[in-house]
């Protein structure tokens, strides 16, 4: 288990980094705000986040700063000195090395963009804790927003499943190469977790299915459903690559995350009567994935 001290004197710099983010940050005051040195408070938060404090800020100042270019009105310029970029120039750099796209394209075309998550050190410590997952270290996630079109669902659903290992005991485990096969798809198979709105009576919360265009009228596979899924928009997190024997611990790792984010910060809230919240296989190479409706605050 991580020294106590030092998970709360990153808890005391992370606070210490919100509460003046728009405001320059020296070395000096994180180390005082943690009660350590500037060198050994350096070294414990790059050990608990992943990240040097500095780039653990710039990180921060860059999502915040793609929220505010998204969701309002404003000149690239004021953003960059409210967020403390010294000139508008350093400000793109730092923006199109980051996202891949200038500040000013992205304020016009708000494509989405992989945020910057700043994993919260104490709530995933206090998790550990309790005993809730297995973590070894503390790891990036990124989060992007997507628009998903109205389109169509060919679903197999199960009898009680909440989850895959239960729906796999009661409809079988080739499901899923049977979903492989399906053309016309847009997307690779998921499992998800149904809202209560598109669940019948009697099947379970758990399925799964793969997306098809909302014009699609093909074959149905004996045994499927086909529905309808009206437009949304799905905030998609997606971890670090594991190993793959150790996909359980970064599914547990995730849904910590999940339930823990608040994303309201990227000015949204959660909508999940809007569609399923859903997973991909979990691959090692690319990292645990998964998704869940939101909407705009706004």
């Amino acid at each position: 288990m991580e020294n106590w001290e030092n998970v709360n004197a990153v808890n005391r710099m992370q606070s210490y980094i919100e509460t003046h983010l728009k405001e320059p940050i020296s070395l000096h005051q994180l180390a005082e705000a943690a009660g350590y040195s500037p060198w050994h408070a350096a070294r414990v938060f790059k050990e608990l986040t992943g990240k040097t404090p500095f780039e653990y800020i710039r990180l921060v100042r860059l999502s915040r700063a793609a929220v505010r270019l998204r969701d309002e009105n404003v000149k690239v310029v004021d953003v960059a000195f409210d967020f403390v970029f010294g000139s508008h120039e350093g400000f793109t750099r730092a923006f199109s090395k980051e996202f891949g796209v200038t500040p000013q394209t992205f304020s016009l075309t708000r494509r989405p963009l992989q945020y910057f998550l700043p994993p919260n050190v104490l709530d995933r410590y206090l998790s550990l804790e309790k005993g809730e997952k297995q973590m070894n270290e503390v790891n990036t996630i990124f989060v992007q927003v997507v628009d998903r079109p109205a389109r169509k669902l060919i679903l197999k659903r199960g009898i009680q499943a909440e989850d895959y290992m239960a729906y796999c005991g009661e409809v079988g485990c080739d499901v899923w190469e049977e979903l492989c096969n399906v053309k016309q798809a847009l997307y690779e198979p998921i499992g998800m977790w149904l809202p209560e709105c598109m669940r019948r009576p009697g099947t379970s919360k758990y399925a799964q299915g793969v997306e098809m265009p909302a014009n699609y009228a093909g074959p149905v596979p004996e045994g499927y459903e086909l529905i309808n899924l009206p437009a949304c928009q799905m905030m998609i997190f997606q971890g670090q690559p594991y190993d793959d024997e150790k996909f359980e611990e970064a599914i547990l790792s995730m849904w910590e995350t999940i339930k823990h984010y608040k994303p309201e910060i990227y000015g949204f809230k959660w909508a999940d009567e809007d569609g399923p919240r859903f997973q991909l296989s979990p691959q090692g190479y690319r990292g645990y994935i998964e998704g869940r409706p939101v909407r705009p605050l706004n």
